[in-house]
């Protein structure tokens, strides 16, 4: 009989095939990571259904992983064109894909989505829910949001993000406390309708124990979600946030007692300032789970743009603690993203990340660099493509200006300080 979930096995001392999927990927120790899985630090999607996952671990010690959001929505429903993307972001080193389609056959897309993808697949099941049952929000009933999770569940998606910790209390929070930008989850603004229509709390809060039993059976991790994220650098950090934040960390320890795996969703637009204090916040409410953030975006002056602002966030907020960044797009804020807008994403979430890996120091982590540098002294340009996070980008600028001396660039030519150091000190 399988393990309940990732949590139970490593409890129990037992090494899973999917934990060795993560030694054989990281710098850890055994014991080391069936200590970190046993305590919560570290959680590893792998949802017993998703039969082609390459497990990975994301929390403690563990190098920064990076998700992909992508799916259809009514404006612009091509299936194929988002399954290219799920390819392509496989292809560009993704680490994980959430499907977010709200129209049409989403399951069919999920299940093809899961099919495809060697990557752990996560999912907002309240979204699937307004598009699966056609009903006004306020209509949809306890059980049919419930029926929605199992059937993600069934279908083979590792993680779901659930916005469990936006109660009536953090409502009258949000109330008491006015806000620029309101609410701009687009899971927690559907929830705070249910909830406001109804005059009820939270489903997924009051029953709790019912989602905790539905992620046990198929070992789901809880991806507890940030439903009063801030939505401009006025709202963050403020008393609905954290009133939310608090919440999060109480079920995060219903969760551990139910061994059901389990990781935060966080801010948002933040200024820098208070991007270090957010992270400390996360892990002290919420007892060292590992950390999930949107960027952080550090300015909202910047649409077209915004992959570069989330970067800068991405970055300090991962050394800072954070264990895995949600990519964001240039088109941000503008429009849903296409392939080109899905690769810039991925790539500066991917520097961002191994950035903050390097300040952590997670071990290897600076052997890639010290690579490409050895590689720069060496002027060996097809070894310093081998190692470029974007080789095709690397290589399209090099051919695009090619000097006389091909052995250096266009930039400073027979001047190459490079070329002329090793001559000197190298006797080359």
């Amino acid at each position: 009989m399988p393990h309940a979930t990732q949590m139970t096995a490593a409890r129990r001392g037992d090494v899973t095939p999917q934990m060795r999927h993560v030694l054989a990927e990281e710098k850890i120790h055994e014991a080391d990571l069936l200590a970190r899985v046993a305590e919560g630090r570290i959680v590893i999607p792998a949802n017993r259904e998703h039969k082609t996952l390459v497990a990975k671990g994301i929390g403690a010690g563990l190098t920064t992983k990076i998700n992909v959001n992508l799916g259809v929505s009514e404006d612009c429903c091509n299936v194929e064109a988002e399954l290219n993307k799920v390819r392509r972001s496989i292809e560009l080193k993704a680490d994980a894909i959430m499907d977010l389609s709200t129209f049409g056959d989403t399951r069919a897309f999920r299940r093809r989505t899961v099919e495809i993808s060697p990557v752990m697949i996560g999912t907002v099941p309240v979204y699937d829910a307004v598009a699966r049952y056609g009903k006004a929000v306020a209509n949809i009933s306890v059980d049919d949001f419930f029926d929605v999770v199992r059937i993600h569940a069934e279908d083979g998606v590792d993680f779901m993000t659930i916005h469990a910790g936006l109660t009536l209390t953090a409502v009258e929070r949000l109330r008491t406390n006015p806000r620029l930008t309101h609410v701009v989850s687009r899971g927690g603004s559907l929830l705070l309708d249910w909830m406001t229509t109804n005059g009820r709390e939270n489903p997924f809060y009051e029953h709790f124990d019912r989602l905790l039993e539905l992620c046990r059976q198929y070992d789901v991790t809880l991806s507890l979600g940030d439903g009063l994220r801030p939505g401009s650098l006025h709202d963050a950090t403020d008393a609905a946030q954290i009133q939310e934040l608090i919440v999060l960390g109480e079920l995060t320890k219903r969760c551990w007692q139910a061994e059901v795996q389990v990781m935060i969703e966080g801010p948002g637009h933040v200024p820098l300032n208070e991007v270090v204090a957010n992270m400390q916040l996360e892990k002290k409410l919420c007892h060292g789970a590992p950390f999930y953030v949107l960027g952080p975006i550090v300015t909202d002056v910047a649409p077209g743009y915004d992959h570069i602002t989330s970067a800068i966030g991405g970055a300090l907020a991962a050394a800072s603690g954070a264990d895995f960044l949600c990519y964001v797009t240039p088109a941000e804020h503008l429009r849903l993203p296409d392939a080109d807008d899905m690769k810039e994403g991925i790539i500066a979430s991917r520097i961002a990340a191994h950035a903050a890996d390097i300040a952590k120091g997670i071990p290897g982590a600076i052997d890639w660099d010290n690579a490409m540098s050895g590689a720069r002294k060496d002027l060996n340009w097809n070894r310093m493509f081998e190692l470029a996070l974007d080789p095709e980008k690397a290589k399209a600028y090099r051919a695009s200006s090619m000097p006389i001396d091909q052995e250096v660039c266009t930039m400073c030519g027979d001047l190459c300080a490079v070329k002329r150091s090793r001559a000197i000190l190298e006797g080359k």
